[in-house]
């Protein structure tokens, strides 16, 4: 690689007084590793905006460089340019820019139907401003017809004006390598960074993977099956896995590794230590 891999982190917005406490904790401590960004996720239709708007607010005043969701899903292009002034008066330099999912009960859809059209408005309205990630989904979204139709709805993505994707989290290496390889033979050249996801908990995560269509493996469903009632166990085998499947991207080049840290310093902290990067002295 032509430079060190970046690291980026991932946090949801939290809805009380401590989990704000243990955010800034978690955001302080893994600033060490002198992440790229990181990103802050909304709920379904925007339900926690406030939330995630005052996150930024507080990384960016510590220093970092954070990256509100955005998504289209029963948004008015009113709404979607109210919101992304306000990030940027803040300072807001990178979007992570989304469908989104319909909050229950919810049928009307927006002025959007789908990511690439949001791409398309925001880089219209602000030109070059502004740092556009997407998502992109090794194993392919579950809503796909084919992953063939998955490919071509990435790559509208990417030609509505995305600079770079961060992936759905996966287990599996060979999926993330043959998803790049097939975006590439299609024209796509913009970074697509792995997300990477701990493994803590196995019914939490099981049920993560079924409703976002990632695979998890049968030999690690079937140990993660076997120590669900050992803490202990279970971690140390979470650690083990993904500390090898992050070797195994990083030794094969990928530009760097996105991290779903769900507001937790560790794994997150172990792994990235394990695999070679360095924390900055506090």
């Amino acid at each position: 690689m032509s430079k060190s891999p970046e690291l980026s982190f991932e946090f949801f917005p939290p809805r009380t007084d401590k989990g704000v406490a243990t955010l800034n904790q978690v955001h302080a401590e893994l600033a060490r590793f002198e992440p790229e960004f990181f990103s802050v996720t909304f709920g379904a239709g925007g339900s926690t905006q406030d939330g995630t708007f005052d996150a930024v607010k507080s990384m960016l005043a510590a220093g970092s460089d954070a990256a509100p969701h955005i998504s289209c899903v029963g948004s008015s292009k009113q709404n979607i340019k109210q919101m992304v002034d306000g990030y940027m008066a803040l300072g807001v330099k990178r979007l992570v820019v989304l469908r989104g999912d319909l909050p229950s009960g919810m049928v009307e859809r927006g002025d959007f139907a789908y990511a690439n059209e949001l791409v398309e408005y925001i880089r219209k309205e602000y030109g070059d401003s502004l740092h556009l990630e997407v998502a992109a989904y090794p194993d392919f979204h579950p809503e796909s017809r084919s992953p063939q139709k998955d490919i071509e709805n990435f790559k509208r993505k990417v030609d509505a004006g995305a600079n770079s994707a961060l992936t759905q989290y996966f287990y599996n290496a060979d999926s993330y390598f043959s998803y790049v390889d097939e975006a590439q033979r299609m024209g796509v050249d913009v970074p697509i960074i792995p997300g990477i996801m701990p493994i803590t908990n196995y019914t939490m995560l099981v049920r993560f993977s079924d409703n976002c269509g990632a695979e998890l493996p049968r030999w690690i469903r079937a140990r993660l099956e076997q120590y669900q009632d050992d803490e202990a166990s279970l971690k140390a085998f979470g650690l083990d896995v993904v500390t090898h499947l992050c070797f195994d991207l990083l030794d094969n080049g990928v530009q760097g590794l996105h991290f779903y840290a769900l507001n937790k310093i560790e794994p997150v902290k172990e792994i990235c230590t394990r695999v070679g990067f360095q924390l900055a002295s506090s």
